[in-house]
């Protein structure tokens, strides 16, 4: 996945609550009995890419802690040939749980306690899903080419290295490979001996290449790599830097190399602890999972070439972006999970809620040009959109399945953590905040947490400030605080406001509100930029608070957007937001839209108060508060599907966006900023969206002209492709098939799937089921259609279970199907999401089935209750029908 005021601060800002403390969370779950735990793996593999199996042998160092007859670690789907141990001179019995993953060694006698070397020899299976070892097939233009990588996390090394495949069970390793000689092998460390090991059943040389013991770490992030690559490199300090790319594919690499030289040496400084092994690489793969971009595997993060290479013909602004987001991500993990690393997946936060701060905190600092401190409002709202469902859980939140584990990563662990993180880090002070971390870091390297151990730390630099308090309410108890605006007077010169607390809920209004204490800032209108910091802070405990802030006019609740929750306005307070919306700062303006226009879905307020925000938005502002309003206005275009009001809308939403294009238009314009680049391509995407005819029709003029340049290329298409005939289509087909460069020719079959013409979707669901696109390219064609067409591509789907199910990441397959049917508004779809979870998910298994439902009776409330108020604003306006 960043002094004190002239007003009085009341002192609710740091007293103590009244509310009792919520209990710290369970104790450490385990799969595996304790009586035995492992020290070090020596671990050899042999691939034999061609036929999809591999030989493997290891030897595990463990200490037995008391007297045992057996010894049970994580195996799956592997084929145990023998197994010995040391000392005991009868070979063990090996019994397979294929169920609970597990295999049991049994010994005629108990061993006494001690150390002991475990001895495994065994073969395994290499997939074509980025589970385990996996094969990625991909096109050159000197054919078809195999490449090798592993993925771990959560629960997957099992399927490579018989082991204790649990997060608290640190180990040393050692790894060994042999290999075709023409192929590069990486690992966590850099490589120490390379070998001649005779020749493979091809004839070809192989080689046995060897590398260095690794630090204490969890099986997770062990990685293994193989295929024809290049790798460019550049030195921070004393680590090595380096890009790995398929072959020929290194200058794409360049910018990520750059960004982590500068990334480096930032999280070098901000950790106080170096990055302690003696290189970091990122591998670059092509093609892709459903369900991450990235794995920060110690020293070898993993990442799909989508995510981290820029290739020129293709790249846009918000490609750099990413990449440089996703590298700071991952490499706040070398730290955050990496050196530290959560006890259990309970508190998976630690790991991802953290990356993801650190990302967007990095990248703003790193890159102030790009603004991007904007875009942790979009994080924000994820997160609320999952934390106001029924169905929502505890950031830190109980995990006792592998199964349980994989759902764990969702909004509420990255986004919702992240947007903690921001609170208390304001709350406390950023410098503050990094004494802790530091703390934090410094105390637990190469050793297992749980979040109240980071607690602890923050807590011990500052005193007076209940942060575990707060942080305890927010992450152990599920759900977003609304803060209610009350009457404010103003009197010489000081506004006086009550606050109030309780509950955003979309789905269980009349539900008792849960409490938290909440860290409000408020400023009036125009004092953003006053002498000693206009705005005024309290902490909102018990239910309400009251406060005095400097200035007359509107009050700014959650000036500066650092809080988690909402804020609901009285309706004079609302009428005075509005009249002075143009001119408060951008991040203020998203955050106001975003409350406005989830309040109003909700009930909490008229629907349609979001679309006066947008009205009185002046055409110069930020071009990301352009980006917010032109997603409100295609989500309610999508809502508005088969109602009556939809031309009038969409001409509304057409007039309102068109000057704001026509004011940047087609090109790029030199000196104009980054985040102008990313607006063009929004507008060009919503304005086909909504049926503009003129950006339709000059969208397909420039794909037959072949007049793409990269930086709006991929926007023009996706107009092309959501409104194109079956001629299109068949253009766009071969356009994807002919194409050498993976990369492109994964964007071109996504096109496929963008059509809005049901019968064209077919024809790419069919296209899907075929070896045509590729193994890891399906899967997201038939997500993608089900962005349009999300009844046909669900009942697709489950006609074809069998073949579906090979094209998903098999630990993920409980979160792909009900993620196909989540943008319905059919209420039949409710009981076949809910017949698909019976028949084929365990009880542990339904978290995401049981969103997609509730999502989907939120989608058909809000069209039946809201549209509406659309309609009627509409009228008041004089739009055409």
């Amino acid at each position: 996945m960043h002094r004190l005021p002239l007003v009085a601060v009341l002192a609710a800002f740091a007293a103590p609550l009244p509310a009792a403390p919520i209990s710290a969370a369970p104790a450490i779950t385990t799969q595996l009995p304790r009586s035995a735990e492992p020290l070090h793996y020596d671990v050899s593999i042999t691939p034999d890419a061609a036929n999809l199996r591999f030989a493997g042998h290891v030897i595990v160092t463990l200490k037995v802690r008391e007297p045992v007859s057996s010894i049970t670690l994580n195996a799956a789907d592997l084929s145990f040939r023998k197994a010995s141990l040391s000392g005991v001179a009868a070979a063990p019995t090996i019994a397979i749980d294929a169920k609970a993953q597990t295999a049991t060694f049994g010994f005629a006698a108990p061993l006494a306690p001690g150390i002991y070397k475990l001895d495994m020899t065994y073969d395994g299976l290499i997939g074509t899903q980025a589970v385990g070892l996996f094969a990625l097939d991909y096109v050159t233009p000197a054919g078809t080419k195999r490449a090798l990588y592993t993925q771990f996390e959560n629960s997957d090394a099992r399927r490579v290295i018989p082991s204790w495949d649990e997060p608290a069970y640190k180990a040393t390793f050692t790894l060994d490979a042999t290999v075709p000689a023409a192929d590069m092998v990486v690992s966590n460390m850099p490589v120490s001996h390379r070998n001649p090991a005779g020749r493979g059943r091809d004839g070809k040389n192989l080689v046995n290449v060897r590398f260095p013991q690794s630090p204490k770490m969890s099986t997770y992030l062990l990685f293994f790599g193989l295929g024809d690559f290049d790798r460019i490199g550049s030195r921070v300090g004393s680590t090595e830097i380096g890009i790995v790319t398929q072959k020929g594919k290194s200058d794409q690499g360049r910018f990520a190399l750059q960004s982590a030289g500068d990334l480096l040496k930032e999280y070098n400084d901000y950790f106080g602890t170096p990055f302690p092994l003696p290189k970091l690489d990122n591998i670059a793969a092509p093609g892709r999972s459903q369900f991450f971009g990235a794995m920060e595997n110690w020293g070898a993060i993993f990442t799909f070439e989508s995510a981290i290479l820029l290739d020129p013909t293709i790249e846009t602004q918000a490609d750099k972006e990413r990449s440089f987001a996703v590298n700071a991500h991952e490499m706040a993990h070398q730290w955050f999970g990496n050196l530290v690393t959560m006890a259990w997946w309970d508190d998976l936060w630690l790991n991802e809620g953290f990356a993801s701060w650190m990302e967007g905190r990095t990248t703003a600092k790193l890159h102030p040009e790009w603004n991007t401190a904007l875009d942790a409002i979009a994080g924000r709202e994820a997160a609320m959109s999952l934390d106001a469902l029924k169905t929502t859980h505890p950031v830190v939140q109980h995990v006792e399945t592998v199964e349980q584990a994989s759902q764990a990563f969702d909004s509420i662990t990255y986004q919702k953590g992240e947007a903690v993180i921001r609170m208390l880090e304001d709350y406390v002070g950023a410098d503050t905040w990094r004494a802790g971390v530091r703390r934090y870091i410094k105390k637990y390297a190469y050793r297992n947490t749980v979040t109240d151990d980071l607690w602890r730390e923050i807590d011990a630099v500052s005193p007076g400030k209940p942060v575990a308090d707060i942080a305890h309410r927010f992450t152990l108890q599920p759900g977003v605080p609304l803060i209610r605006v009350g009457a404010a007077t103003c009197t010489a010169g000081m506004t006086t406001l009550a606050l109030s607390q309780g509950e955003f809920s979309k789905d269980q209004p009349e539900k008792p509100p849960l409490q938290w204490p909440v860290p409000v800032i408020v400023r009036t209108a125009g004092t953003e930029g006053a002498a000693g910091n206009a705005a005024a802070r309290t902490l909102v405990t018990g239910g309400s608070a009251g406060m005095k802030i400097p200035g007359c006019g509107p009050v700014i609740v959650n000036a500066n957007q650092t809080g988690y929750y909402r804020t609901l306005y009285g309706r004079e307070a609302m009428a005075g937001v509005t009249a002075v919306f143009a001119t408060l700062p951008a991040i203020d303006q998203l955050g106001i839209m975003a409350d406005t226009w989830s309040l109003g879905l909700a009930g909490y307020q008229p629907a349609a108060d979001v679309l006066d925000l947008a009205a009185a938005t002046p055409a110069g502002a930020d071009p990301q508060v352009w980006q917010r309003i032109a997603g409100v206005f295609t989500a309610i275009d999508e809502y508005q599907e088969g109602n009556a009001r939809r031309p009038a809308f969409r001409s509304f939403a057409i007039a309102r966006l068109q000057p704001v294009f026509a004011a940047i238009g087609w090109q790029a314009r030199a000196g104009e900023a980054t985040s102008v680049a990313n607006l063009r391509n929004t507008l060009i995407g919503a304005l086909g969206t909504l049926g503009d005819p003129a950006v339709i029709a000059e969208a397909r003029r420039r794909h037959v002209a072949n007049a793409l340049p990269a930086p709006i290329r991929r926007a023009v298409l996706g107009v092309v492709a959501g409104n194109a005939d079956a001629a299109t289509w068949d253009r766009l087909h071969a356009e994807a098939a002919a194409e050498k460069t993976p990369l492109v020719k994964q964007q071109l079959y996504d096109l496929l799937a963008a059509m809005k013409d049901k019968a064209l979707a077919v024809r790419t669901l069919d296209l899907a089921l075929t070896d045509e696109p590729g193994a890891t390219t399906s899967a997201g064609m038939i997500a993608g259609v089900a962005r349009n067409h999300p009844d046909l591509g669900f009942d697709y789907a489950l006609a074809h279970l069998e073949v579906v199910n090979k094209l998903v990441d098999a630990t993920s397959r409980s979160r792909f199907f009900p993620g196909l049917a989540r943008g319905s508004a059919d209420p039949a779809m409710i009981g076949k999401v809910t017949a698909y979870a019976d028949r084929y998910l365990t009880p542990d298994a339904r978290r995401d089935a049981e969103t997609a439902a509730a999502g989907i009776a939120y989608r058909i409330r809000i069209r039946q209750d809201r549209l509406p108020a659309i309609g009627a604003w509409l009228d008041r306006h004089g739009a055409a029908q």
